[in-house]
């Protein structure tokens, strides 16, 4: 058991909290106000708030020892003056990989929930959102996608959506942090269930090689990566969208998502002048996620035939979801104005 002392310690210990760790304030120390503050990874902030018979205390005015219990708060800053807090109940891991730092958490509101560099990725509530919507667009508007790629998305979420089109003979995941794979397994098994499906081959290594050493080899490819920080940067380059063209067969199609609208356009304007520069056919199409960035995101979809919004809803087959339906296909491709000014 953990014992966090304010007078000896930093507030960078407080990081190490895990389920079952006790902290122990001694009183008299540095703190001062009524939250506790502990950075976790670049962009998040761990808040642990003494409560005792029912009121806060001032930790720094307290005397005495007394019985508390500590609420402990996550918050991702996604940008200098605005982030999302969701209450805390257990943290299962925190741990620095060799790429990026990653927390597994349990939250009051969402469930378990993966975060990257201090950005949630996935929690169980509302997963089924981004999965279904990086997946089933252009899944609906290949006419045949045997062979599938998807890049990142080592928590397994995409990969489970491909799964549900007996077209797909084979999808490839390419993640290059293993252990956003083992924990995925691990603490996220309905979202990670099906990468021992044994139409799915599992890949730790670099998206961006493999990309460049499988030439005309995939229908359909799906960029399943982070915000444009740390491993995922060289996912939102212009020579990463001219490799995938290059992967991808004669009438193949790319999807990747492009962030938020809110505090992102300049990349959602980016992204789409580069695509556009490549393929003939872009099309940018939205969906709610309420514990991403602003809760409205995009994603970007390269084709060199097949025209999303050609598909008839009576076409697409049908296979089990919570978000994507026939008739949203389409209706997602409608975007608010201010967002269709932005791929003008």
């Amino acid at each position: 058991m953990q014992r966090f002392v304010h007078g000896n310690r930093s507030f960078a210990d407080l990081t190490l909290l895990k389920e079952n760790d006790t902290l122990l304030p001694i009183m008299g120390g540095n703190v001062t106000g009524y939250t506790l503050v502990a950075f976790l990874g670049k962009f998040s902030i761990i808040h642990l708030v003494a409560v005792s018979r029912g009121r806060t205390w001032n930790l720094t005015d307290m005397d005495e020892e007394r019985d508390l219990t500590m609420d402990l708060w996550y918050t991702e800053k996604q940008t200098d003056n605005f982030g999302i807090t969701m209450k805390v109940t257990r943290t299962y891991e925190n741990e620095q990989t060799d790429f990026q730092h990653l927390t597994m958490i349990e939250t009051e509101e969402w469930g378990t929930m993966l975060t990257l560099d201090g950005m949630v990725m996935t929690s169980v509530r509302d997963e089924f959102v981004y999965h279904e919507m990086v997946a089933h667009p252009a899944l609906v508007t290949h006419p045949n996608p045997e062979n599938v790629l998807v890049v990142g998305g080592g928590d397994g979420g995409v990969i489970r959506e491909v799964m549900k089109h007996p077209k797909v003979k084979k999808a490839v995941l390419v993640d290059i942090d293993g252990k956003v794979i083992e924990y995925s397994k691990k603490y996220l098994p309905t979202i990670a269930g099906e990468l021992d499906n044994p139409r799915v081959e599992v890949i730790v290594g670099d998206g961006y090689m493999h990309i460049a050493k499988h030439k005309n080899a995939y229908d359909v490819i799906m960029v399943d990566s982070t915000e444009p920080v740390g491993p995922a940067v060289e996912l939102f380059s212009k020579g990463f969208y001219q490799g995938i063209y290059e992967a991808l067969k004669e009438d193949g199609i790319f999807v990747a998502q492009t962030d938020n609208p809110w505090f992102k356009a300049d990349l959602i304007q980016t992204v789409n002048r580069d695509v556009k520069e490549i393929f003939p056919i872009v099309r940018v199409y939205g969906a709610n996620i309420p514990t991403y960035p602003s809760g409205l995101w995009t994603f970007t979809m390269g084709s060199k035939k097949h025209d999303p919004l050609a598909v008839e809803a009576a076409s697409i087959p049908e296979f089990e979801t919570k978000y994507y339906t026939p008739r949203l296909h389409a209706a997602a491709f409608v975007l608010p104005k201010f967002v269709e000014d932005l791929v003008k």
